[in-house]
């Protein structure tokens, strides 16, 4: 780790934290960051040489894994023909088809750079077409940096949202009211106190951000009934489940629709995208046919787009799903038995190529019953896998991402990595 050491140090002088994001600082994990150089398949290589087996995957777009020869081909025969217009591309309307034609909920998508912009974009849409205000969200749910979005749970389920991050406004977090995961019950008490304030329900419908917790039979299909009750709008944040639990998204798996659906990851093949979408009436009102304003510089790049394309088509090809799914559920299967046989309390929550260990005796059905892991455990986890050429997320709380490259040899090599790794836990509990 010498170079990687000597380049987080002077990434530190430049750079908050010497990262642009967060989570990759390893602060919840503690030690040095590798920086990676390349990847290809299911590897990647750090900048001292190591070769790990990669469980990331960029937090998620590349379901196909690194550096896929079907849409690097098609990278770089647009790339010659230049980066960015600032203009309509044919590509744009590509791949806004592609998506229309997998979820029935949408009509008309609007392309933007990021899932932030798109959840941000959503709530403005959704706030304008209701003429209401407030907003519900699930306490562990995380929908992008939004100022409105940034917010927990006060004291008990009805209260107004607190502010969680420094620099957001107390007034604007208090247009942002707070319910457990899995709790219909708390969302009906909220409407019912104010019936005709509240603008939508915006919600992950497979958490990932407190690690990966499915919801429960009903939970989506009820979220469906009570804002259609109280005329509100039902938003699917599926920045990260869109094209990942199965092509569609989480939508299509649950059979259950919502009014705005936010996209972003695999849309872009890898590169930097965000959307959102759903009827024509609903996205009518965005600008130029509306008064609801948003734009971007980069939305729409025509790299971003085809990367999307190229990678949509490819997981529309049989078979694909079906083998994530196997693959997925034979590598959990093995981490739950060396669990089992080395006596170490662990709660594996899998939905499709998504999955998270959970260092508790479980279950994991919501933000406080995750909150019960162990950090420091998977803490100690985490690194016994990096020694051992595993690199899963340095987070207790994040959703580890099985990609279509990775080989049964992978899933073998890691069930062992995993098993040795808790046997070493074990002995020094």
């Amino acid at each position: 780790m010498d170079r990687s050491q000597r380049l987080f140090q002077q990434a530190q002088e430049f750079l908050p934290g010497g990262v642009d994001s967060p989570v990759r600082s390893f602060t919840a994990v503690g030690g040095t960051p590798p920086f990676i150089r390349r990847g290809r398949f299911s590897k990647v290589w750090d900048e001292d040489g190591n070769i790990y087996t990669d469980y990331v995957g960029s937090w998620g777009p590349l379901i196909l894994g690194h550096a896929h020869p079907h849409v690097v081909q098609a990278l770089m025969s647009v790339l010659q023909r230049g980066t960015s217009f600032g203009a309509p591309t044919e590509t744009e309307t590509i791949l806004a088809q592609i998506i229309t034609e997998a979820l029935p909920s949408v009509e008309m998508v609007r392309f933007v750079s990021s899932g932030t912009e798109a959840t941000m974009s959503a709530l403005r849409l959704a706030r304008a077409f209701t003429g209401r205000e407030k907003v519900i969200k699930f306490e562990g749910c995380y929908h992008g940096h939004v100022d409105a979005l940034l917010v927990k749970a006060g004291s008990g389920a009805a209260t107004l949202g607190v502010p969680t991050s420094a620099g957001v406004p107390a007034a604007l977090a208090q247009a942002t009211l707070v319910a457990a995961y899995n709790d219909l019950e708390a969302v009906q008490r909220l409407f019912e106190a104010q019936p005709a304030e509240i603008a939508a329900v915006i919600v992950e419908p497979v958490a990932a951000n407190m690690g990966v917790v499915p919801p429960e039979p009903g939970f989506l299909a009820g979220l469906r009934q009570i804002t259609r009750e109280f005329d509100a709008l039902l938003i699917f944040d599926e920045v990260v489940t869109g094209f990942r639990v199965a092509y569609g998204g989480a939508q299509t798996l649950f059979h259950v629709e919502p009014d705005i659906t936010c996209l972003g990851k695999i849309i872009g093949g890898g590169l930097p995208v965000g959307a959102y979408g759903g009827s024509r009436e609903i996205m009518g009102l965005v600008a130029p046919l509306g008064p609801v304003y948003q734009a971007g510089t980069l939305s729409g790049n025509p790299l971003a787009m085809t990367a999307g394309i190229s990678t949509l088509r490819f997981l529309k090809e049989p078979g694909v799903y079906p083998r994530l799914e196997e693959r997925a559920a034979w590598l959990v299967a093995g981490v739950r038995e060396a669990a089992v046989e080395a006596g170490v309390p662990l709660t594996v929550n899998r939905l499709g190529s998504m999955f998270t260990p959970f260092f508790t005796p479980g279950p994991v059905f919501n933000y406080a019953t995750a909150q019960a892991a162990s950090t420091h455990r998977y803490a100690a986890f985490l690194h016994r896998l990096l020694e051992a050429g595993v690199y899963p997320p340095p987070s207790q709380f994040e959703a580890w991402f099985l990609s279509g490259a990775h080989t049964e040899t992978d899933i073998e090599a890691t069930q062992a990595a995993v098993a040795s790794a808790l046997a070493g836990l074990a002995q020094t509990a």
